[in-house]
C-alpha cells in the first residue's frame, strides 16, 4: 500500500455513515413506536456497526500478517450476520408501511457501510503515515 485514500473517498465514507446513522435515528426518533421497540432498533443498529468494524479490522490483520484467532473472526462473522438477521425479523414483523420498513433498511446498510470504509480508510491512513516515518527516519 503506497497510495493514501483520496478526499474525496475519506469524505463520502464519512458522509455515508452520517447519513445511514442519523437518518435512522432521526427515523427512530419520529416513528410512531412504543420505547422498547426503539431500543430493539437503536441496539441491532450499535451491535451491526460494531460488528463490521470488528470484521473489517479482523480480516486487514489476517491480511497483514496479524494473528487472529479463528473463533474471534467467526463470532465477528456471526455478529454481522445475527444483526443484519434481527433487523429483517423486526421489520418483517413490524406494523410500519413498506417505504418505512425500507428507510430503516437502507438507513441500517448505509451506516454499516460507511464505518467499513472508514475503518479501511483509517487503517490505509496509519499504514502510510507510518511508513512515511520510517523512511524520513533512514
Amino acid at each position: 500500500m503506497n497510495q493514501r485514500p483520496s478526499a474525496a473517498y475519506v469524505s463520502s465514507s464519512w458522509a455515508a455513515l452520517a447519513i445511514g446513522f442519523f437518518g435512522y435515528l432521526i427515523g427512530l426518533w419520529r416513528a410512531n413506536m412504543v420505547l422498547h421497540e426503539k431500543g430493539y432498533y437503536f441496539t441491532l443498529l450499535m451491535f451491526g456497526l460494531f460488528a463490521v468494524v470488528s470484521l473489517q479490522k479482523s480480516v486487514r490483520d489476517k491480511l497483514e500478517g496479524i494473528k487472529v484467532t479463528e473463533i474471534y473472526h467467526n463470532i465477528c462473522w456471526f455478529g454481522v450476520f445475527i444483526s443484519m438477521t434481527l433487523l429483517v425479523v423486526g421489520l418483517w414483523n413490524a406494523s410500519l408501511l413498506p417505504s418505512e420498513k425500507g428507510f430503516y433498511a437502507f438507513g441500517f446498510l448505509l451506516a454499516m457501510f460507511g464505518a467499513v470504509s472508514i475503518q479501511k480508510n483509517t487503517r490505509d491512513i496509519q499504514i502510510i503515515e507510518q511508513h512515511s516515518e520510517n523512511s524520513a527516519a533512514l
